[in-house]
Formats: structure tokens, C-alpha cells, sequence
């Protein structure tokens, strides 16, 4: 198994130096290390300069956006498994690479959780997993691809949509998972330690703009509705209910149990 780590970064040097850290401390050494740079000013090119020996490939050139030096990074890549860690964001701890590698995984894509911390409140939470992927997942949220391995094959012919400027990701998982049906294994492993605020964060308006564009192209209107019905509850929540309804035991009892709080309410 031979991981390609892929790191964008544009004038983030402190973010950087953070993110080369973690991943040149795994101790799991079977992978290659790249880093596309937006062409900084901030001094990041002397992080790079300094790691030079521990990175198997970097630039510093202008370019299109997130999604179009994520594309280059791609290009570039000759792992089996290609994980995007963006700069400022880390490995959750040294071993985990060692921790995934042990379970002898072969799915099209491995997704972990991630944590996030908050430095100023000293907390933190790590995300939850549904029980399975499915248009449940991406109807409001998507997955975090810090915490993700994607098969290297699966982008032979689908590279990201550079004219998305924040969802790209987004697509690039409906289409491979929920269109293409793509092998998915999810794993309780906590695989990355993020920044509280990324750019999808920062640009919410925008983000929540290209969200619903990309849902309307795939999905009718009246789909888009019932997905939105059952978004009427918290994500926790509705993942809960899943499991539950997973669960052919638990899925009797709550049957049961929505059966009774119908004839209460008449």
C-alpha cells in the first residue's frame, strides 16, 4: 500500500509548516509527499525550501483556484490511496497511516472521521459517520476529504470541476458514490485535526450557493424535497434514525413506537 499525500497551500506559511510536520512524522513511511503552491509572498517557499528533502515533489506557480491546484496535484500522483491534506490541517496523530494500512482495506474510498479543535476554547469534537453513504449525506453536508483516500484510479477520468470554486469535492463524491456506485468503507479511525475555519466556512453565502447548484443538477425537484423533509432533523440525529433503521430489530420497536405517538396525538 503507497499513500500520495497532496498539500495546497498560498500564503499559509505557519499552516504549512504545521501540515509537512504531521505528515513527515508518520511513522508509517509507505507514501509520497506533494506540495502545490499558489505562488505565496508569505514565506512559504522557505518552508518549502527547508522540507525540500522531505517532499517528493513541490511547485510554486499562480494558479485557477483550490480545485485547480488539487487537479495538478493529481496529476502528479503514483499512490494507490491520494489524501488531501490542505495546509493548516494535520494528522490526527503519528500512526495514522499505520492504523489504516493495518486493516488491509481495497475499497474505491476509505473515509475516516475528522476532529476539530478549537485552539482559543481549548475544545474539540470529532465528526460522526452515517451507517452508509448515500444523497442523505450530501443533501445539506459532505464529506471531509482531509479524512478521506480516494483510490487513484477513481480520478483516471473525473478530475474535479474547476468551475466550482468551494464544491467541487462535493460533486466529485455524488457522482463516484451515489451515481457510479463506487466501493465505500467507512472506518472509526479519527484521521485528521482541522482548522475550525476553512474556506468553505469563510465563503458560506457562496458555499451554500454552489451546494444547491450542484444538488438541483442531479436530483428532481420532487427528490430534492423529500431529502430536505428528512433534513428537518440535526444531522446526529438523523444518522441515529439510520442506524436504527438499519437495525431490523430496532426498526420494528420504532415502528412501533411512531405507531403509538400517531394514535396519542389524534
Amino acid at each position: 500500500m503507497k499513500y500520495t499525500i497532496i498539500t495546497i497551500n498560498y500564503n499559509n506559511k505557519d499552516g504549512l509548516r504545521q501540515t509537512i510536520k504531521s505528515v513527515i512524522e508518520q511513522s508509517f513511511k509507505g507514501f509520497e509527499f506533494i506540495i502545490i503552491d499558489g505562488g505565496s509572498t508569505d514565506g512559504s517557499l522557505d518552508v518549502l525550501k527547508e522540507y525540500n528533502k522531505k517532499i517528493t515533489y513541490w511547485i510554486s506557480e499562480p494558479d485557477n483556484g483550490v480545485y485547480n491546484a488539487m487537479n495538478k496535484g493529481i496529476a502528479k500522483a503514483h499512490g494507490d490511496y491520494i489524501n488531501f491534506m490542505n495546509s493548516g490541517d494535520c494528522f490526527y496523530d503519528r500512526n495514522v497511516l499505520a492504523n489504516i494500512t493495518e486493516q488491509h482495506l481495497s475499497e474505491d474510498l476509505i473515509v475516516g472521521r475528522d476532529y476539530h479543535y478549537n485552539a482559543e476554547t481549548k475544545k474539540g469534537f470529532a465528526t460522526i459517520l452515517p451507517p452508509r453513504l448515500s444523497m442523505l449525506t450530501f443533501i445539506h453536508h459532505t464529506l471531509p476529504h482531509q479524512s478521506s483516500f480516494f483510490k487513484r484510479e477513481l480520478f483516471d477520468h473525473n478530475l474535479y470541476d474547476e468551475k466550482l470554486q468551494i464544491v467541487a469535492d462535493l460533486k466529485f463524491y455524488i457522482n463516484q458514490i451515489c451515481v457510479k456506485g463506487c466501493s465505500v468503507k467507512l472506518i472509526d479511525i479519527i484521521v485528521c485535526r482541522r482548522e475550525p475555519d476553512g474556506i468553505s466556512w469563510t465563503y458560506n453565502d457562496k458555499r451554500m450557493q454552489e451546494h444547491s447548484r450542484v444538488i438541483q443538477e442531479i436530483l428532481p425537484s420532487g427528490a430534492i424535497k423529500d431529502y430536505e423533509t428528512l433534513y428537518m432533523l440535526d444531522k446526529e440525529t438523523m444518522y441515529k434514525l439510520m442506524h436504527l433503521i438499519e437495525n431490523g430489530k430496532s426498526r420494528k420497536w420504532l415502528t412501533y413506537f411512531i405507531k403509538f405517538l400517531n394514535r396519542l396525538t389524534k
